[in-house]
C-alpha cells in the first residue's frame, strides 16, 4: 500500500510570499525589461568609449531634465541631478572614483531619459515620464552609494 503525501499547510503561504517578493524585484518592471532599456544599456557602453558621445549625452540629458516635470521622479529628482553632475565631472576628468559598472548604469539611465520613444513615449500626456522615473529610481537604488560618495566629494571640494 502506497502512502500518500500530504501537503503542508504552510506551502501555499510560502508560495504566496515568493510570488509577492518576485513582484517587488525591479527587473520585473516593464520599463526595465523593455527594448528601450536594452538599447539604453548598449548606447551607454558606446558612450563610455567615446568622450564626445558622452558629452553629447550629458548635454541632451541636462536639457531634457530641465524640461521634464518633477512629479514622476519624486524623491529621485535630486539623484537625477547628481547623476548629471557626476557625468559632467567624470567627462572633465575632475572625478574618477566611480566603479565602471555604476558609471554604466548611470549613463544608461540618462540615455533612457533622452530617448523619446522608450516604453511610454514622452509625448504621452501624464504618463510619458513614468517609465523614465522608474528607470531613474532603479539606477538610483543600484548606485546610491556611488552617488552619495560623489556628493560627499563635491562638498569636500568646495
Amino acid at each position: 500500500m502506497k502512502k500518500t503525501k500530504t501537503k503542508s499547510r504552510s506551502e501555499p503561504k510560502a508560495r504566496s510570499a515568493a510570488r509577492n517578493s518576485e513582484r517587488s524585484v525591479p527587473y520585473r518592471k516593464p520599463a526595465l525589461r523593455s527594448e528601450a532599456f536594452v538599447r539604453a544599456l548598449t548606447d551607454a557602453k558606446a558612450c563610455l568609449n567615446d568622450s564626445e558621445t558622452l558629452l553629447a549625452l550629458f548635454n541632451d540629458a541636462a536639457k531634457k531634465a530641465a524640461a521634464v516635470p518633477r512629479e514622476p521622479f519624486k524623491e529621485c529628482w535630486p539623484y537625477l541631478q547628481t547623476m548629471l553632475r557626476l557625468v559632467r565631472a567624470y567627462h572633465r576628468g575632475e572625478y574618477d572614483q566611480i566603479p565602471d559598472n555604476a558609471l554604466l548604469w548611470i549613463v544608461a539611465a540618462l540615455s533612457y531619459l533622452i530617448d523619446p520613444f522608450d516604453l511610454i513615449p514622452d509625448a504621452t500626456p501624464v504618463l510619458g515620464f513614468v517609465d523614465d522615473a522608474t528607470v531613474i529610481e532603479f539606477v538610483t537604488d543600484k548606485t546610491r552609494q556611488t552617488l552619495d560618495d560623489f556628493m560627499m566629494w563635491e562638498t569636500a571640494a568646495v
